[in-house]
């Protein structure tokens, strides 16, 4: 699913209005930035998201004997 939202500044913040759809349930999201994608998470309601068990890998290649 993917939808525009629109960005303003509170005080010296920058801020993200969410369309309906896309609304977190509480008081506050996880957020991490991936590349140039910042990423916002429920907190303590999932589990660990896939990155972060790949990051546990390190540099261990995923096929190090390549495709064939």
């Amino acid at each position: 699913m993917r939808s525009i939202a629109k960005l303003f500044t509170h005080g010296r913040s920058q801020a993200v209005r969410l369309p309906k759809e896309f609304r977190f349930a509480g008081k506050e999201v996880r957020i991490s930035r991936i590349g140039d994608r910042v990423i916002l998470e429920p907190v303590g309601e999932l589990g660990p998201m896939p990155w972060d068990q790949i990051d546990r890998l390190g540099d261990t290649p995923f096929m190090p004997g390549g495709r064939d």
